[in-house]
């Protein structure tokens, strides 16, 4: 069964990452430490000291840069999963709409634009 998708399988969609086991493993402290933001206490603590919070869950060095810049794409780059990375992106007061911007090329607004055309 050499055509079943396993941890070295890869799809080429340009200009887009694919989260697979790759980038899991790649991404794992960045997506454990947003994962942890779903306790109110946590986001808190991320926030009096950024620096610590991701030393504290052994972040690679772009990963701790990507998050220094507020560059959600370098993050995902990094390994980052969306998913995970929604609950920093509302840390640092972007909305989905803004990260979804971001993620194709436009501008907020031009994002609202698009979805609205695609209802």
């Amino acid at each position: 069964m050499h055509d079943m998708p396993g941890y070295d399988y890869h799809i080429d969609i340009p200009g887009t990452v694919l989260f697979d086991g790759k980038q899991a493993m790649k991404g794992y402290a960045l997506n454990k430490m947003c994962y942890d933001f779903n306790k109110a206490e946590n986001r808190e603590g991320f926030k009096a000291d950024e620096e610590g919070w991701m030393a504290k869950y052994g972040l690679t060095e772009p990963q701790k840069e990507a998050v220094r810049k507020r560059d959600i794409l370098a993050m995902i780059d990094a390994g980052g999963n969306i998913y995970y990375l929604a609950k920093l992106a509302g840390i640092f007061k972007l909305s989905v709409q803004d990260v979804g911007g971001l993620q194709t090329g436009r501008t907020t607004e031009e994002f609202k634009e698009y979805l609205a055309s695609q209802a």
